[in-house]
């Protein structure tokens, strides 16, 4: 598998979504530069990223829109279904579940679990909150293919240990602390803090 950037499939995943604006807007083709304005980036950084996965469009012609889209969903793996499950079922878990983006591009919440004895068997927009500690076979079960970590900090290392001990090979993890797994897991980050703390220096140092 060719080696890509973090970054480069970040911009692939706005294409995406700016290619389903166009879509619902009626539009046909579209050129790098629009693309690229919708982006907020150059056409040449648009070309560069299309230009790691193949040859797209034609010189002056641009982009069929739908063609793209559906090369692109292709390219991040979206022409199939991900099984989901979610670790905590408080407030950002609970959330999750019901977010509508999650199911549109093939990302199925099948499991969400928690180890507090009041939330495991309560219902949760549809599932039911399973117990952790049968965390393996529930995996097994319904043959999990990412999982989601929204867990207080000091708890976020040892979920992750048993999600990577039942087979776990991708984690979006929620908790703001960095996670220790073998080479061969994957982990993306969603920390909200630091976004924020992002937006602070921006503000602070403005001139």
């Amino acid at each position: 598998m060719k080696k890509i950037s973090d970054s480069t499939i970040r911009r692939m995943s706005k294409y995406f979504r700016s290619l389903e604006q166009l879509i619902d807007k009626g539009v046909e083709t579209v050129s790098s530069d629009t693309l690229a304005e919708m982006d907020g980036i150059t056409s040449a950084q648009v070309r560069k990223d299309l230009s790691f996965f193949g040859t797209f469009g034609k010189r002056g012609f641009g982009y069929n829109v739908k063609s793209l889209k559906k090369q692109i969903e292709n390219i991040l793996g979206l022409y199939r279904t991900w099984n989901v499950a979610i670790v905590g079922a408080g407030n950002i878990g609970r959330a999750l579940t019901e977010y509508a983006e999650f199911k549109k591009q093939g990302f199925v919440i099948r499991l969400i679990m928690d180890k507090d004895k009041n939330k495991i068997g309560k219902q949760v927009h549809g599932l039911t909150v399973k117990d952790f500690a049968k965390v393996n076979e529930l995996v097994k079960e319904e043959q999990i293919d990412i999982a989601i970590i929204a867990v207080p900090s000091d708890s976020a290392q040892p979920v992750a240990d048993k999600l990577v001990d039942a087979g776990i090979k991708a984690i979006l993890n929620f908790a703001p602390r960095s996670l220790k797994v073998p080479k061969d897991v994957l982990v993306k980050y969603e920390n909200m803090a630091v976004e924020m703390e992002s937006l602070s220096y921006y503000l602070s140092n403005k001139k």
